[in-house]
């Protein structure tokens, strides 16, 4: 990692932030390529965007709220307006609301979008967790001895560890394992299935990745010595997976 010291003049910017920016732009580019091929205007993607950063902020923010509602009590406006904090499953559900308004405007099928959607998804996963790395923002891993453990002496959540202790650098893991999702759902976007396949693949496979991940990063049990994180992948690996079995159930009766 690096300090977090860019600066613009007098304007700091924020690697996080910048990593974040660039993420929904890519996941803009990707979701505009993908209604256009499918037919649909590509200019839906733009408002499709906005929408999602709105969305994604105000529900990570929420989500936040319920994970950590002693902190939020004890000084409300402080815990809602610090700039630390984004949870990936909160956004995507804030995100994921705020598109499917848009789409029901401009008349896009649900699923139609949610496969088109899926890929830039993925892959503004990756750089988010770029912008992880970059910062140190505290979702690193446990302590390692292993050649590629990594310190964050820069971190801006603070570096809680002495002076040679390495952890698993876990942001890498995630933004390599979205990658190679993100690189299956591109190559097989051509392929004739029924709607909604991309994006359940995507819950299965991101999902999956997410929930391996979390053995290795410092979040605190809740339910079964699993994380929070690791419970809200189970359920979306759950749901992807049981339409996945079902969507192939039907081809099968069907052919």
């Amino acid at each position: 990692m690096i300090p977090d010291t860019l600066h613009i003049g007098p304007i700091p910017i924020h690697l996080f932030g910048l990593c974040l920016a660039l993420a929904f732009l890519a996941a803009g580019q990707v979701l505009g390529l993908e209604l256009k091929r499918k037919g649909y205007d590509a200019d839906v993607a733009s408002s499709s965007m906005l929408w999602a950063a709105v969305g994604s902020l105000v529900g990570a923010r929420l989500w936040l709220v319920l994970e950590d509602w002693s902190a939020f009590v004890r000084d409300p406006i402080a815990f809602l307006f610090t700039g630390s904090g984004f949870v990936f499953y909160g956004g995507l559900v804030g995100g994921a609301l705020a598109v499917t308004w848009v789409f029901r405007r401009a008349g896009v099928p649900w699923l139609q979008g949610a496969d088109a959607a899926a890929p830039g998804i993925v892959l503004g996963q990756a750089i988010g967790r770029v912008g992880c790395q970059l910062s140190g923002d505290g979702d690193w891993g446990t302590i390692t001895t292993l050649p590629w453990g990594m310190a964050y002496p820069y971190a801006v959540v603070g570096w809680p560890y002495g002076p040679g202790v390495r952890v698993h650098p876990t942001p890498i893991y995630e933004c390599l394992a979205y990658l190679a999702v993100f690189v299956f759902l591109w190559r097989r976007r051509r392929d004739p299935a029924p709607d909604g396949t991309s994006f359940f693949w995507y819950l299965v496979l991101a999902s999956g990745a997410r929930f391996l991940v979390e053995f290795v990063r410092i979040n605190p049990p809740v339910v079964l010595d699993l994380s929070s994180a690791q419970l809200m992948s189970l359920v979306l690996l759950a749901i992807g997976g049981a339409r996945l079995v079902s969507q192939r159930r039907w081809r099968t009766a069907a052919a």
